[in-house]
């Protein structure tokens, strides 16, 4: 008898790789966590501290440290290797050397023989997540970014405690680039099924004050004042990771907003942009097309320009 055990490889050790190692054992997610890092001692002392977890836990998750021929038979290979930015910089700043580094990781792991899905978190996320595509020559389904998951994680926060309800009640997607192009198409988002717009109207004395386009802004910023206050983000965008490796791994066919490309979405072609997708055993295995007014779509346009202006100059 044969039975396969789900493995997840994480390739790169820092806080956000750490913390989607946490996330996935605490979960008990998978069968197996394989940790690879440019320093094998540093892989090696995570595996440690998160071995010392599992006699507090529901599950016997196995962790240990890897290298790139490990990523043979994985499922899942998750990159969070990269180089953060400095004060002042924006996530664009960092996409040279963020392709040097997809380019000294992928091949070596396409070398392994690997044939799942990559999910990419690395910044800037959606430049990254095309230049995985282009040198694993997987389909796309099978890579994708973290994208705006987080942003809309924030996005969702931000608008159910102005309203006072749990963020769960509210239907939103941040779309385009993770990053200060990002953009909520207003038109789409609902509370309990209920039009945000409508909402608005009916509760003027709650929300005759909002301004939709500084919600979009707190939520491009959230990141850096997480940054500003202790130096990086991992927990949220660790927590986003997680919860699509379990829509692949489970076969969930969950939507959640990820980096993907596109092939005629939108009215956009060869570039990775966060939109809705349909998340299972396949990876992204389908786009989900949200109707948007002019002022959404230039927008998006706008978003989607900007990427593929950075992504020629790294092809």
């Amino acid at each position: 008898m044969n039975i396969k055990k789900s493995s997840v490889a994480i390739i790169g050790c820092g806080l956000v790789g750490s913390s989607t190692a946490f996330c996935l054992v605490t979960q008990g997610v998978c069968d197996e966590i394989i940790m690879i890092d440019l320093s094998p001692e540093r892989a090696l002392g995570e595996v440690m501290d998160l071995n010392d977890t599992i006699s507090y836990l529901d599950r016997n998750v196995k962790v240990k440290v890897g290298k790139y021929s490990d990523c043979k038979d994985v499922d899942i290979v998750v990159i969070t290797a990269g180089a953060p930015p400095k004060p002042g910089q924006t996530r664009l700043d960092m996409t040279e050397i963020s392709a040097s580094i997809m380019r000294s990781i992928v091949p070596e792991v396409m070398g392994s023989g690997f044939d799942g899905v990559f999910i990419v978190v690395s910044n800037p996320v959606d430049i990254m997540a095309y230049l995985v595509y282009q040198l694993s020559g997987l389909p796309k389904n099978q890579v994708i970014g973290t994208g705006t998951s987080i942003d809309t994680a924030r996005l969702t926060n931000f608008i159910a405690e102005r309203i006072g309800i749990d963020p769960r009640n509210v239907q939103a997607y941040a779309m385009g680039e993770h990053g200060d192009s990002l953009m909520v198409p207003w038109s789409s988002v609902t509370i309990a099924g209920k039009a945000f717009h409508d909402v608005i109207q009916d509760n003027p004395d709650m929300l005759q004050d909002l301004d939709l386009q500084d919600l979009v802004y707190q939520t491009t910023r959230e990141g850096w004042e997480i940054y500003n206050r202790k130096g990086t983000t991992y927990y949220g965008v660790a927590s986003a990771c997680v919860r699509i490796i379990k829509c692949v791994l489970y076969d969930e066919n969950r939507i959640i907003p990820v980096s993907a490309l596109l092939e005629g979405e939108y009215g956009e072609t060869d570039v990775y942009a966060g939109v809705p997708c349909i998340l299972n055993k396949s990876g992204a295995s389908d786009i989900l097309e949200i109707h948007m007014n002019e002022e959404e779509q230039e927008a998006f346009k706008k978003s989607t320009d900007q990427m593929r202006e950075y992504i020629q100059r790294i092809s």
